[in-house]
C-alpha cells in the first residue's frame, strides 16, 4: 500500500472513531478530547500566537490540525500503524496528512461537482482556499 493510501484509511479510521461524518472536522474537539486517550489532551488555550498561522481567517485551524497529526503520529495509535516513519522519509506528508484529515475524500466525493471547487470547499471545510486546492490536486492524482 502506498504512504498516500496508507495515510487516506488512517484519516478515515480516526474520523470513524471520534464519530465524525459531516464538516467541519472538529479539529479543536479532538485535541482537547481525544477518544480513547489516543493522545495527551492539548489546551489550545495555552498555545502563543506565534505558533498559529493567520495568511487566512482558517489558516488557525490548518496550524491546529498539523499539531493534532503530530499528536496523533507519536501516539501508540500512531506507532502500530507506522505512520512516525512515514513522516521521517518525506516531512511533506505530514501536511498532506492533515489535509487529508481536515477535508476526508469522502467528504469531499459527497459534494456535488458545482461544490468541487476551491472557495466552496473551503467555506464547508473551514480551510484556506490554498489548501483545498492543493487537495483537490491531490484528489484529483490520486484517480
Amino acid at each position: 500500500m502506498s504512504h498516500i493510501k496508507h495515510l487516506e484509511t488512517a484519516a478515515i479510521n480516526l474520523l470513524e472513531i471520534h464519530e465524525v461524518s459531516e464538516p467541519p472536522i472538529p479539529i479543536e474537539t479532538m485535541l482537547r478530547s481525544p477518544k480513547d486517550e489516543m493522545w495527551k489532551q492539548v489546551d489550545i488555550n495555552q498555545l502563543s500566537g506565534t505558533f498559529l498561522s493567520i495568511k487566512d481567517q482558517f489558516s488557525p485551524r490548518m496550524s491546529l490540525t498539523r499539531l493534532l497529526v503530530r499528536h496523533i503520529v507519536k501516539s501508540e495509535w500512531g506507532k502500530e500503524r507506522k505512520l512516525e516513519s512515514i513522516f521521517i522519509e518525506d516531512e511533506e506528508l505530514l501536511h498532506a496528512f492533515a489535509r487529508m484529515l481536515i477535508m476526508p475524500a469522502s467528504m469531499i466525493e459527497k459534494l456535488s461537482s458545482g461544490a468541487r471547487n476551491p472557495m466552496a470547499i473551503s467555506l464547508k471545510f473551514e480551510v484556506p482556499e490554498d489548501d483545498a486546492r492543493i487537495r483537490l490536486s491531490e484528489l484529483a492524482q490520486s484517480e
